[in-house]
Protein backbone atom coordinates (compact mmCIF):
# COMPACT_ATOMS: atom_id res chain seq x y z
CA UNK A 1 0.00 0.00 0.00
CA UNK A 2 1.28 3.43 -0.85
CA UNK A 3 1.37 6.38 1.51
CA UNK A 4 -2.02 8.02 1.99
CA UNK A 5 -3.00 11.57 1.17
CA UNK A 6 -5.88 12.84 3.28
CA UNK A 7 -7.96 15.94 3.84
CA UNK A 8 -10.18 16.21 6.87
CA UNK A 9 -10.13 14.16 10.05
CA UNK A 10 -8.06 11.02 9.47
CA UNK A 11 -5.85 8.67 11.48
CA UNK A 12 -4.07 5.49 10.43
CA UNK A 13 -2.50 2.87 12.69
CA UNK A 14 -0.32 0.18 11.14
CA UNK A 15 -0.90 -2.98 13.19
CA UNK A 16 1.49 -5.31 11.38
CA UNK A 17 2.66 -6.00 7.87
CA UNK A 18 -0.41 -6.01 5.62
CA UNK A 19 -2.91 -4.89 8.27
CA UNK A 20 -3.98 -1.33 9.18
CA UNK A 21 -6.83 0.48 10.94
CA UNK A 22 -8.10 3.79 9.54
CA UNK A 23 -10.42 6.08 11.49
CA UNK A 24 -12.27 9.14 10.21
CA UNK A 25 -14.07 11.60 12.48
CA UNK A 26 -15.55 14.51 10.59
CA UNK A 27 -17.06 16.75 13.28
CA UNK A 28 -17.15 19.75 10.96
CA UNK A 29 -20.09 21.14 9.02
CA UNK A 30 -18.46 20.48 5.65
CA UNK A 31 -17.63 17.34 3.70
CA UNK A 32 -14.27 15.75 4.49
CA UNK A 33 -12.33 14.03 1.71
CA UNK A 34 -10.14 10.99 2.32
CA UNK A 35 -7.87 9.53 -0.35
CA UNK A 36 -5.87 6.34 0.08
CA UNK A 37 -4.07 4.23 -2.54
CA UNK A 38 -4.94 0.55 -2.12
CA UNK A 39 -4.06 -2.13 -4.64
CA UNK A 40 -5.92 -5.32 -5.54
CA UNK A 41 -4.03 -7.46 -3.01
CA UNK A 42 -6.06 -5.99 -0.12
CA UNK A 43 -9.52 -6.52 1.38
CA UNK A 44 -11.36 -3.51 2.78
CA UNK A 45 -13.84 -3.47 5.68
CA UNK A 46 -15.61 -0.17 6.28
CA UNK A 47 -17.91 0.60 9.23
CA UNK A 48 -20.08 3.72 9.46
CA UNK A 49 -20.65 4.49 13.14
CA UNK A 50 -22.33 7.84 12.62
CA UNK A 51 -23.71 9.80 9.66
CA UNK A 52 -22.84 8.65 6.14
CA UNK A 53 -20.18 8.74 3.44
CA UNK A 54 -19.76 8.08 -0.29
CA UNK A 55 -17.09 5.92 -1.92
CA UNK A 56 -16.25 7.37 -5.32
CA UNK A 57 -14.90 4.97 -7.95
CA UNK A 58 -13.82 5.24 -11.58
CA UNK A 59 -13.40 9.02 -11.61
CA UNK A 60 -16.87 9.62 -10.21
CA UNK A 61 -18.72 7.27 -12.55
CA UNK A 62 -19.68 4.95 -9.72
CA UNK A 63 -20.72 5.84 -6.15
CA UNK A 64 -21.20 3.42 -3.29
CA UNK A 65 -22.90 4.86 -0.22
CA UNK A 66 -22.38 3.72 3.37
CA UNK A 67 -24.77 4.88 6.09
CA UNK A 68 -24.96 4.80 9.87
CA UNK A 69 -24.94 1.33 11.49
CA UNK A 70 -23.90 -0.38 8.23
CA UNK A 71 -20.70 -2.10 7.18
CA UNK A 72 -19.22 -2.58 3.74
CA UNK A 73 -16.79 -5.28 2.62
CA UNK A 74 -14.92 -4.64 -0.64
CA UNK A 75 -12.81 -7.31 -2.33
CA UNK A 76 -11.76 -7.23 -5.97
CA UNK A 77 -8.64 -9.21 -6.92
CA UNK A 78 -9.06 -8.11 -10.55
CA UNK A 79 -8.48 -4.37 -10.08
CA UNK A 80 -7.22 -1.81 -7.58
CA UNK A 81 -9.81 -0.14 -5.35
CA UNK A 82 -8.23 3.09 -4.11
CA UNK A 83 -10.24 4.88 -1.45
CA UNK A 84 -11.75 8.20 -2.49
CA UNK A 85 -14.18 8.85 0.31
CA UNK A 86 -16.42 11.86 0.84
CA UNK A 87 -17.33 11.89 4.53
CA UNK A 88 -20.51 13.83 5.26
CA UNK A 89 -20.56 16.40 8.11
CA UNK A 90 -20.87 14.92 11.61
CA UNK A 91 -19.90 11.45 10.40
CA UNK A 92 -17.56 8.82 11.88
CA UNK A 93 -16.08 5.77 10.16
CA UNK A 94 -13.63 2.99 10.91
CA UNK A 95 -11.90 0.88 8.25
CA UNK A 96 -9.79 -2.27 8.37
CA UNK A 97 -7.39 -2.77 5.45
CA UNK A 98 -5.86 -6.24 5.33
CA UNK A 99 -3.88 -8.07 2.67
CA UNK A 100 -5.48 -11.16 1.11
CA UNK A 101 -2.53 -13.30 2.20
CA UNK A 102 -2.73 -12.06 5.78
CA UNK A 103 -6.49 -12.52 5.88
CA UNK A 104 -6.38 -15.97 4.34
CA UNK A 105 -3.88 -17.10 6.99
CA UNK A 106 -6.46 -16.31 9.69
CA UNK A 107 -8.77 -18.97 8.26
CA UNK A 108 -6.12 -21.41 7.01
CA UNK A 109 -7.59 -24.27 9.05
CA UNK A 110 -11.01 -23.86 7.44
CA UNK A 111 -10.70 -21.88 4.23
CA UNK A 112 -14.31 -22.66 3.27
CA UNK A 113 -15.62 -20.78 6.32
CA UNK A 114 -15.31 -17.49 4.38
CA UNK A 115 -17.15 -18.15 1.14
CA UNK A 116 -15.41 -15.54 -0.99
CA UNK A 117 -11.98 -17.07 -0.30
CA UNK A 118 -12.81 -20.61 -1.42
CA UNK A 119 -10.82 -21.91 -4.38
CA UNK A 120 -13.70 -21.34 -6.82
CA UNK A 121 -14.48 -17.81 -5.61
CA UNK A 122 -11.07 -16.39 -4.73
CA UNK A 123 -10.56 -14.78 -8.15
CA UNK A 124 -14.01 -13.15 -8.16
CA UNK A 125 -14.94 -9.74 -6.77
CA UNK A 126 -17.12 -9.65 -3.65
CA UNK A 127 -19.01 -6.71 -2.16
CA UNK A 128 -21.15 -7.04 0.96
CA UNK A 129 -23.34 -4.47 2.70
CA UNK A 130 -24.41 -5.54 6.19
CA UNK A 131 -25.63 -4.36 9.59
CA UNK A 132 -23.31 -3.44 12.44
CA UNK A 133 -24.50 -5.49 15.40
CA UNK A 134 -24.33 -4.11 18.98
CA UNK A 135 -21.18 -6.07 19.90
CA UNK A 136 -19.37 -4.62 16.88
CA UNK A 137 -20.66 -1.14 17.74
CA UNK A 138 -19.01 -1.38 21.17
CA UNK A 139 -15.60 -2.20 19.62
CA UNK A 140 -15.94 0.54 16.99
CA UNK A 141 -16.72 3.16 19.61
CA UNK A 142 -13.75 1.99 21.68
CA UNK A 143 -11.50 2.55 18.67
CA UNK A 144 -12.95 6.01 18.01
CA UNK A 145 -12.88 7.02 21.68
CA UNK A 146 -9.35 5.83 22.52
CA UNK A 147 -8.02 7.88 25.44
CA UNK A 148 -5.27 5.70 26.90
CA UNK A 149 -1.52 6.24 26.78
CA UNK A 150 -0.39 6.76 23.17
CA UNK A 151 2.44 4.25 23.60
CA UNK A 152 -0.05 1.35 23.83
CA UNK A 153 -2.28 2.55 20.99
CA UNK A 154 -0.92 0.11 18.34
CA UNK A 155 -1.32 -2.83 20.74
CA UNK A 156 -4.83 -1.73 21.78
CA UNK A 157 -5.93 -1.21 18.18
CA UNK A 158 -4.48 -4.56 17.12
CA UNK A 159 -6.52 -6.40 19.74
CA UNK A 160 -9.69 -4.51 18.86
CA UNK A 161 -9.19 -5.00 15.11
CA UNK A 162 -8.97 -8.77 15.52
CA UNK A 163 -12.00 -8.68 17.82
CA UNK A 164 -13.92 -6.73 15.18
CA UNK A 165 -13.03 -9.23 12.45
CA UNK A 166 -14.10 -12.10 14.71
CA UNK A 167 -17.47 -10.49 15.36
CA UNK A 168 -17.92 -9.65 11.67
CA UNK A 169 -17.54 -13.27 10.59
CA UNK A 170 -19.11 -14.93 13.61
CA UNK A 171 -22.12 -17.09 12.85
CA UNK A 172 -23.88 -20.01 14.42
CA UNK A 173 -22.03 -23.25 13.68
CA UNK A 174 -25.19 -24.79 12.22
CA UNK A 175 -26.22 -21.79 10.15
CA UNK A 176 -25.50 -21.56 6.45
CA UNK A 177 -26.78 -18.10 5.64
CA UNK A 178 -25.89 -18.10 1.95
CA UNK A 179 -27.82 -21.31 1.32
CA UNK A 180 -30.66 -20.73 3.76
CA UNK A 181 -33.96 -20.38 1.82
CA UNK A 182 -35.56 -18.65 4.79
CA UNK A 183 -33.39 -15.56 4.38
CA UNK A 184 -34.07 -15.35 0.65
CA UNK A 185 -37.66 -14.47 1.51
CA UNK A 186 -37.62 -10.67 1.72
CA UNK A 187 -40.95 -10.64 3.53
CA UNK A 188 -39.52 -12.72 6.39
CA UNK A 189 -36.41 -10.56 6.56
CA UNK A 190 -38.63 -7.47 6.83
CA UNK A 191 -40.58 -9.11 9.67
CA UNK A 192 -37.37 -9.85 11.56
CA UNK A 193 -36.22 -6.25 11.11
CA UNK A 194 -39.58 -5.21 12.56
CA UNK A 195 -38.94 -7.52 15.53
CA UNK A 196 -35.59 -5.83 16.09
CA UNK A 197 -37.19 -2.38 15.90
CA UNK A 198 -39.88 -3.41 18.40
CA UNK A 199 -37.46 -4.66 21.06
CA UNK A 200 -35.31 -1.55 20.65
CA UNK A 201 -38.34 0.73 20.97
CA UNK A 202 -39.53 -1.20 24.03
CA UNK A 203 -36.06 -1.71 25.45
CA UNK A 204 -37.01 -0.94 29.07
CA UNK A 205 -40.06 -3.25 28.99
CA UNK A 206 -39.55 -5.72 26.13
CA UNK A 207 -42.30 -8.08 25.00
CA UNK A 208 -42.10 -11.83 25.53
CA UNK A 209 -40.91 -13.92 22.59
CA UNK A 210 -44.46 -15.14 22.02
CA UNK A 211 -45.81 -11.57 22.01
CA UNK A 212 -43.06 -10.57 19.60
CA UNK A 213 -43.83 -13.56 17.39
CA UNK A 214 -47.50 -12.62 17.27
CA UNK A 215 -46.69 -8.96 16.54
CA UNK A 216 -44.62 -9.68 13.44
CA UNK A 217 -46.62 -12.64 12.15
CA UNK A 218 -43.89 -15.27 12.32
CA UNK A 219 -43.89 -18.55 14.21
CA UNK A 220 -41.84 -18.66 17.39
CA UNK A 221 -39.42 -21.11 15.79
CA UNK A 222 -38.84 -18.93 12.72
CA UNK A 223 -38.42 -15.86 14.92
CA UNK A 224 -35.70 -17.55 16.99
CA UNK A 225 -33.87 -19.14 14.05
CA UNK A 226 -34.17 -16.19 11.67
CA UNK A 227 -33.20 -13.56 14.22
CA UNK A 228 -30.02 -15.43 15.12
CA UNK A 229 -29.12 -15.96 11.48
CA UNK A 230 -29.52 -12.29 10.58
CA UNK A 231 -28.29 -10.56 13.74
CA UNK A 232 -25.86 -13.18 15.03
CA UNK A 233 -27.46 -13.56 18.46
CA UNK A 234 -30.67 -14.51 20.22
CA UNK A 235 -33.38 -11.87 20.56
CA UNK A 236 -32.59 -11.17 24.20
CA UNK A 237 -28.84 -11.53 23.70
CA UNK A 238 -29.04 -8.83 21.02
CA UNK A 239 -31.21 -6.69 23.27
CA UNK A 240 -28.79 -6.98 26.20
CA UNK A 241 -25.88 -5.84 24.03
CA UNK A 242 -27.98 -2.96 22.73
CA UNK A 243 -29.02 -1.89 26.23
CA UNK A 244 -25.43 -1.93 27.44
CA UNK A 245 -24.33 0.18 24.48
CA UNK A 246 -27.11 2.70 25.18
CA UNK A 247 -26.13 2.72 28.85
CA UNK A 248 -22.49 3.38 27.97
CA UNK A 249 -23.46 6.33 25.76
CA UNK A 250 -25.71 7.78 28.49
CA UNK A 251 -22.87 7.52 30.99
CA UNK A 252 -20.54 9.21 28.49
CA UNK A 253 -22.96 12.11 28.16
CA UNK A 254 -22.49 13.00 31.83
CA UNK A 255 -26.16 13.96 32.11
CA UNK A 256 -27.32 11.01 34.23
CA UNK A 257 -26.15 9.17 37.32
CA UNK A 258 -25.78 5.39 37.47
CA UNK A 259 -29.26 4.81 38.92
CA UNK A 260 -30.92 6.95 36.25
CA UNK A 261 -29.08 5.18 33.42
CA UNK A 262 -30.02 1.76 34.81
CA UNK A 263 -33.68 2.76 34.99
CA UNK A 264 -33.65 4.15 31.44
CA UNK A 265 -32.43 0.86 29.99
CA UNK A 266 -34.89 -1.26 31.97
CA UNK A 267 -33.33 -2.17 35.32
CA UNK A 268 -35.52 -1.65 38.38
CA UNK A 269 -32.57 -1.93 40.78
CA UNK A 270 -29.12 -0.38 40.49
CA UNK A 271 -27.43 -3.60 41.63
CA UNK A 272 -28.81 -5.58 38.68
CA UNK A 273 -27.71 -2.88 36.24
CA UNK A 274 -24.23 -2.67 37.77
CA UNK A 275 -23.83 -6.46 37.58
CA UNK A 276 -24.92 -6.55 33.91
CA UNK A 277 -22.65 -3.63 32.99
CA UNK A 278 -19.65 -5.18 34.74
CA UNK A 279 -20.24 -8.53 33.03
CA UNK A 280 -20.29 -6.79 29.64
CA UNK A 281 -17.44 -4.30 30.04
CA UNK A 282 -15.38 -5.74 32.89
CA UNK A 283 -15.82 -2.66 35.08
CA UNK A 284 -18.58 -0.97 37.07
CA UNK A 285 -20.47 2.03 35.67
CA UNK A 286 -18.90 4.28 38.31
CA UNK A 287 -15.35 3.20 37.48
CA UNK A 288 -16.17 3.55 33.77
CA UNK A 289 -17.22 7.17 34.31
CA UNK A 290 -14.08 7.89 36.34
CA UNK A 291 -11.85 6.39 33.61
CA UNK A 292 -13.65 8.32 30.87
CA UNK A 293 -13.26 11.68 32.64
CA UNK A 294 -9.69 11.21 33.87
Amino acid sequence: MEKSVAKGSFDEISLENGFSVLTYKNDLNSIGVIERDIDSSYIQFHFCVKGSADFIFNNGNYVLKIVEDRSLLLYNPQRDLPIHLEVQPQSWLVSLIISIDKFHSLFSQDANYVSFLTAENRSKKYYKDDLINPSMAVVLNQLLSFNLNESIKPLYFKGKAYELLSLFFNRDKDANIEQCPFLVDEENVAKLKKAKDIIIARMAEPPSLQELSDSIGLSLKKLKEGFKQIYGDTVYGFLLDYKMEVARKLLDSGEYNVNEVGFKVGYSTASHFIAAFKKKYGTTPKKYIMASTS
